[in-house]
């Protein structure tokens, strides 16, 4: 029964792993882009498994205990909300960690380079402006990629 709290290396080992690792996968999440954060599709799905199994060990180091597993666990949530603190406080914090918004279209005219950097198919960009009853790219006033992935569509007045 001791075995199940006993851990396997100082618990400061712990608190550092749960950090770098944080940091890694926080790292790795905004390089690839907002549409891999926004839109999962079954393979930004299977990825993050695949990621989350391959951090485990780097977090645990090998240790199985509930002790072990609390502190991680613990060290995780208090590392999310004090980025969510710092996002909230810090103007060039949230610009860094989550990006700015990226025009995709204005006046009707579309960016396709732009599209293409931001890994936005035109499929993807076509379905944005059915869900906001725009039938043709000519009555777009603007188009945002937000930093949470989702296509905000504005349409042009109708004077």
């Amino acid at each position: 029964m001791n075995a199940l709290f006993q851990l396997s290396a100082p618990w400061w080992h712990f608190i550092l792993r749960a950090v770098v690792v944080y940091a890694l996968v926080l790292v790795l999440m905004r390089l690839s882009g907002k549409r891999a954060v926004g839109q999962f599709t079954p393979f930004d799905l299977v990825l993050l498994i695949l990621i989350g199994n391959a951090v485990q060990n780097g977090i645990n180091g090998g240790d199985n205990s509930l002790t072990g597993a609390a502190i991680m666990a613990s060290t995780l949530m208090v590392l999310n909300y004090a980025m969510a603190m710092l996002i909230s406080r810090n103007h060039r914090a949230e610009r860094m960690i989550e990006g700015a918004p990226v025009v995709l279209a204005r006046e009707g005219k579309v960016f396709p380079r732009v599209l293409r950097r931001e890994l936005v198919s035109e499929e993807d960009f076509k379905e944005a402006l059915r869900m906001n009853n725009i039938e043709d790219v000519s009555s777009v006033h603007l188009a945002l990629l937000e930093t949470n992935g989702h296509i905000t569509v504005m349409a042009k007045s109708r004077d």
